[in-house]
């Protein structure tokens, strides 16, 4: 391995994974506070922004070209420039009529370079670091890109809130873009420093397209005959299926006015809140659901998870209902939310991890993130419709009703009990 030494992880690692989470919460999150400031309604932007998640869901398809053409930190870099472009076509496009159509080509083509680039990054990953250093490094991975999070959907919406009161809407939401274009620039100039160079990172020359596409075939298929595969499948979909359509609600209830049942916070205050604290209690939860598992498995945990996940969305039934105006409940309400997300999607996490366990692991596991990302579109696609229909009061408690499909089919699942304990589940080949 050319161009490495011990702890140079430390000079590409913290940021690499910080500017993979970046386009994504820009993408998925930032891009419904952003229409909604601008006048968009609930039911156009849920449609428009869930069928962003396509890249991610079609990730597997064109994943193994990542191997066939170049090397994985060329994707690295040249997805970073493009992503940079995106974002700054986003910026351009904002005061152009109608923007609507080409803010949504920009947001496009930033969803397929960050999903092609998520997959360069995490190739890499393995590349250039040493089995040892791999596992030290995957918290700090893991930490960063929670801290891009905070930053796209909580520093900089608080900043486009802070600018929308001195220049308006559209210039601020320009500006804020415009940053993080110079921002994604900035990236890749150092990651071209800071990447090292493995001997291993090398195009694939030894298939042809034809073969290629026969693995690809293979795992695939490999993947749908596994024992209980239907099951399994179903719950990839189901499981947060109440979570799909809150998640693309949230801010606009929010943001709304009261008079049509949001809270009528301003964008400042939501990037505080959702953005925020909100991050901070997912991250929480997260932590301490992996914990959890290490110390009696994951078929022991997942009852408790699920719960968790799924009751604390009645907190937007009770911010919909009551329409409290004290800020503090309303942060604590966010907050518990996002810790029961938290604490529950480390269950569904370690699912995909057991049931992609086998030979095709790695193109199992990308399968099942594809799904993942499906199970998160089309119920997102609908709910600004309903929520239109419903009013968010009666919204919220069809988000509540959506979980019970998960419930029923935790009792299906085959997990062993040694599952994700310590040295038991995460060693197992």
């Amino acid at each position: 391995m050319e161009n490495t030494k011990q702890g140079s992880g430390w000079r590409w690692i913290p940021s690499l994974y910080f500017v993979q989470g970046l386009p994504y919460v820009m993408v998925m999150t930032v891009s419904v506070i952003m229409y909604k400031r601008l006048g968009l309604s609930n039911t156009d932007i849920a449609l428009y922004t869930s069928w962003l998640y396509l890249p991610w869901f079609i990730k597997p398809a064109w994943s193994p070209f990542v191997d066939l053409l170049r090397t994985k930190r060329w994707w690295i870099l040249v997805m970073q420039l493009v992503m940079g472009g995106g974002l700054a076509g986003v910026a351009l496009s904002i005061p152009v009529d109608p923007f609507v159509r080409y803010t949504l080509a920009f947001f496009w083509l930033l969803a397929f370079s960050s999903a092609t680039h998520d997959i360069a990054a995490d190739g890499f990953y393995m590349l250039g670091l040493k089995e040892d250093e791999q596992a030290f490094f995957v918290g700090i991975r893991s930490t960063f890109y929670r801290l891009a999070m905070m930053t796209g959907q909580g520093l900089l919406v608080m900043l486009a809130g802070w600018l929308e009161q001195r220049m308006g809407v559209a210039r601020a939401w320009q500006i804020t873009f415009v940053a993080m274009a110079l921002l994604l620039v900035l990236a890749a100039l150092w990651h071209w420093w800071s990447l090292p160079r493995p001997q291993n990172d090398g195009a694939t020359e030894a298939q042809t397209g034809a073969e290629l596409w026969r693995g690809v075939g293979a795992s695939l298929g490999s993947f749908f005959a596994k024992p209980g595969m239907k099951v399994a499948v179903a719950f990839m979909l189901l499981y947060r299926l109440g979570e799909a359509q809150l998640v693309k609600l949230a801010a606009p209830f929010l943001l709304d006015a009261r008079e049509v049942g949001g809270l009528a916070l301003s964008t400042e205050t939501v990037g505080l809140l959702y953005g925020t604290i909100g991050v901070v209690a997912l991250t929480l939860g997260g932590i301490l659901g992996g914990w959890l598992i290490t110390r009696k498995g994951l078929r022991y945990w997942l009852w408790p998870m699920a719960l968790a996940m799924n009751l604390p969305n009645l907190a937007y039934v009770v911010l919909a209902w009551w329409q409290p105006e004290s800020m503090p409940m309303v942060a604590a309400l966010v907050a518990l939310e996002q810790l029961g997300y938290g604490f529950g999607f480390t269950a569904y996490v370690l699912f995909l991890i057991h049931y992609a366990d086998g030979p095709y692991k790695t193109a199992h596991y990308a399968i099942g993130t594809g799904l993942m990302a499906l199970g998160m579109m089309l119920p997102g696609m609908a709910s600004g419709w309903l929520q239109d229909l419903l009013g968010y009061r009666f919204f919220f408690i069809w988000v509540v009703l959506c979980t019970l499909p998960g419930f029923a089919l935790l009792p299906q699942l085959k997990i062993p009990a040694h599952f994700g304990r310590k040295n038991q589940g995460f060693t197992k080949n």
